[in-house]
């Protein structure tokens, strides 16, 4: 079975964070990254101030409904020491966005070894980002809007990954 990882990438809502944790827990994703300014779940020894850790914490079960203690989570804030490590461990780190040279989602195909990006909610992946990308590839609109919600196409991805 192919191995998948996510990372979120200074994503906003504690909602889409919840969302794509039951997303990924659905879906078997070995590992979920939330990097940069991404909310997450409480940990232990929190070191944000406690009114705020229970808040997020709160917010992201709502849509998490408990696949946070399923999924084996990690936060970082530096996305390149994620980068580096996964590369090092032989993931193929594909960004999922849409760029002049991003492929459909549905030709690619995918190595055993996936690392999927996800970025900000309205503006996607940072150039930057971007650049440490092997690949980056799309999920084709067929609709008038320019994109779907960052957890929406996560889950067409990561489906994708999955089972083609």
């Amino acid at each position: 079975m192919r191995q998948i990882i996510v990372v979120a990438h200074n994503m906003r809502s504690t909602h889409n964070v919840g969302s794509l944790l039951r997303t990924a827990e659905g879906l078997a994703v070995e590992q979920v990254y939330l990097t940069g300014y991404t909310p997450y779940p409480v940990v232990a020894h929190d070191e944000r101030l406690p009114h705020l850790t229970a808040k997020l914490d709160k917010q992201i079960s709502k849509t998490a409904l408990g696949a946070e203690q399923y999924v084996d989570w990690h936060q970082e804030a530096d996305i390149h020491t994620v980068i580096t490590h996964l590369r090092g461990e032989g993931y193929q780190i594909i960004g999922l966005e849409q760029t002049p040279t991003s492929m459909p989602l549905q030709t690619m195909q995918a190595p055993d070894k996936v690392a999927l990006l996800l970025g900000r909610e309205v503006e996607g992946l940072e150039q930057e980002v971007i650049d440490l990308c092997d690949v980056c590839v799309e999920i084709p609109m067929l609709g008038q809007k320019e994109s779907y919600n960052v957890v929406q196409a996560a889950a067409m991805a990561l489906y994708q990954l999955r089972f083609h």
